[in-house]
């Protein structure tokens, strides 16, 4: 099985130690995931720019992490209203144990963040990649679809 390939949004002033954390997972050959882009904009220029939703869009799917000040980064929210309007399937993976992590803004109210374990991350990268070529060929929405 190929690798699959990950886009991966965090907050990059308060998150990068984790964005670390789950690039050094993904060199893991046992986990299955390349991390083929993350958040780098700084500006909304920067996430306006075609390079970032080229990025998400050639993803297999995204993995947004959520932290304390989530919901406070424009780039967050802006890099999952991307992928949900690319139709890129992402889910939430909440960053910190010991501490409340929050949303982005464009997350859906019944969404849940899932808990990062080792077990968790891999189940998840699998599910929601299988959950989202069964939509397309079902010819259904995908299982991300735009709020």
């Amino acid at each position: 099985m190929s690798k699959i390939h990950i886009f991966v949004s965090f907050d990059l002033d308060h998150d990068g130690d984790l964005c670390d954390l789950l690039l050094e997972q993904s060199g893991i050959s046992s986990y299955g995931f390349d991390v083929s882009g993350r958040s780098k904009a700084r500006s909304v220029d920067d996430l306006a720019s075609d390079g970032v939703r080229r990025q998400i869009r050639e993803a297999d799917e995204v993995i947004v992490i959520c932290g304390e000040h989530t919901e406070d980064s424009m780039g967050v929210s802006a890099e999952l209203r991307i992928a949900q309007e690319e139709r890129t399937p992402y889910f939430l993976l909440w960053g910190r144990r010991e501490i409340m992590c929050t949303k982005p803004l464009f997350a859906k109210r019944d969404e849940g963040i899932y808990s990062w374990t080792s077990e968790i991350l891999q189940s998840q990268i699998l599910l929601t990649l299988r959950n989202a070529r069964w939509d397309s060929k079902a010819g259904g929405t995908p299982a991300t679809p735009e709020a």
